[in-house]
């Protein structure tokens, strides 16, 4: 049995702890605080994979994107978006090429 947590099983771990006091479980205090705490809580986190990307630290920047795809669990979990949903999306867009996408999404 492999130790490694997809993005699927990281969700389900953040929809279990969900329901746990926030005194027992970061994740719990963290859904607290709403959609405005998770999301404020991912922005730092991306700002600081950003800056250990920058400054070449792969060791860094490892367990930087380790906690932005938490906090990003945490987040879609807030705002009620299923991992599902993002997967329909990530499929939608790479069913074309990039530009097309891009282009297809452009408000003018």
């Amino acid at each position: 049995m492999s130790d490694q947590v997809d993005l699927q099983r990281l969700s389900e771990i953040v929809a279990q702890r969900a329901g746990e006091t926030g005194e027992k479980s970061y994740t719990a205090s963290l859904l607290a605080g709403g959609p405005e705490r998770c999301a404020k809580k991912f922005g730092e986190e991306a700002v600081e994979a950003v800056i250990a990307a920058v400054s070449g630290d792969k060791a860094a920047l490892t367990a930087e994107v380790a906690d932005v795809l938490y906090h990003l669990a945490v987040l879609l979990h807030a705002a009620g978006v299923p991992l599902d949903d993002v997967h329909a999306e990530l499929a939608r867009r790479t069913s074309q090429s990039g530009h097309a996408e891009k282009a297809s999404r452009r408000k003018d």
